[in-house]
């Protein structure tokens, strides 16, 4: 992916030299939750979703995380390599999803991306680097601890540029989602049904931002020219190694389709290939799908 040389946002917020804010997290095997309750909400809401406190707290009967004060960001240092590459790959979503959004007759939001490390307090609770990427919608920002960039390479055996930026772009789908009202009507939608229904319409709000994410691409492909040959296959393996199948696999639990919030490894792979195939956002409707 050749991504040098391009514009670089101004919406990255950077606390990593803020200390941390790790208040009114989770420990591992104390208070109310044990290790097997973190399992689940490491697998169901960790990779690519939205904050996995909202599970976690759900799990042990509390309320929905409440708002801390989020430490002062400032722009990332000049020289830092990991947060140039974030810095332009978001800058690309905000050029894509603002012309297709005025080509609707909308205005898009763009979204502020916070770079932490370890720990930070936020508008959905205290994210943790444990929990890997998240958009929040009650700050509209998206988060990631770039060790996670790591952890996708060697542990998840997801390596790659693109694979990277597919992380990004489909954090940024569920901003999307946000700014068309999906995420607002999805929530309400689940308060009203079982577990299990819940989890099902969790699936369609994931692999929609896994198309959005595909719609990304094909847009900033067709104006930059910037991918290399192999680079939609790292994003096809990364997508791969992230379903809710393969999760469970790994994790030597049993599959239980049930208990999917994400999507299974196929469906995660189709629904991106759907948006850079189409480049379409009315494509990219999960919810009316018969088969996802």
């Amino acid at each position: 992916m050749r991504w040098e040389g391009h514009r670089e946002s101004d919406n990255v917020e950077d606390v990593r030299d803020s200390g941390g804010g790790g208040g009114g997290g989770f420990g591992i095997g104390g208070g109310k939750l044990g290790i097997g309750a973190i399992v689940i909400a490491l697998i169901g809401g960790a990779v690519f979703g939205i904050n996995p406190l909202t599970i976690l707290s759900l799990l042990s009967g509390g309320p929905a995380p409440v708002q801390q004060q989020a430490p002062q960001g400032h722009a990332p240092p000049a020289g830092d390599r990991g947060a140039q590459f974030v810095s332009i790959v978001l800058a690309d979503t905000e050029d894509v999803w603002g012309r297709l959004f005025q080509a609707g007759g909308a205005t898009y939001n763009q979204p502020k991306l916070v770079l932490f490390r370890g720990a930070t307090p936020t508008a959905c609770g205290a994210g943790q680097a444990a929990m890997g990427p998240f958009y929040c919608p009650a700050d509209k920002k998206v988060y990631i601890d770039l060790s996670f960039y790591d952890t996708l390479r060697s542990r998840l055996g997801a390596p790659g540029e693109f694979a990277q930026a597919y992380v990004i772009a489909h954090e940024v789908g569920h901003h999307v989602q946000d700014e068309l009202g999906i995420t607002r009507k999805a929530e309400a939608a689940r308060q009203r049904m079982s577990p299990a229904q819940g989890n099902a319409v969790s699936v369609r709000v994931e692999l929609q931002a896994d198309c959005f994410a595909g719609v990304w691409a094909h847009h900033s492909q067709q104006g930059k020219q910037w991918l290399d040959p192999g680079d939609i296959e790292s994003a096809m393996n990364a997508a791969a190694k992230i379903g809710d199948d393969a999760l469970q696999r790994n994790a030597g639990r049993a599959v239980v389709p049930e208990s999917f919030t994400h999507g299974t490894s196929a469906q995660r792979q189709h629904w991106f290939q759907t948006g850079y195939r189409t480049g379409s956002v009315k494509a990219c409707d999960t919810f009316s799908a018969q088969s996802l």
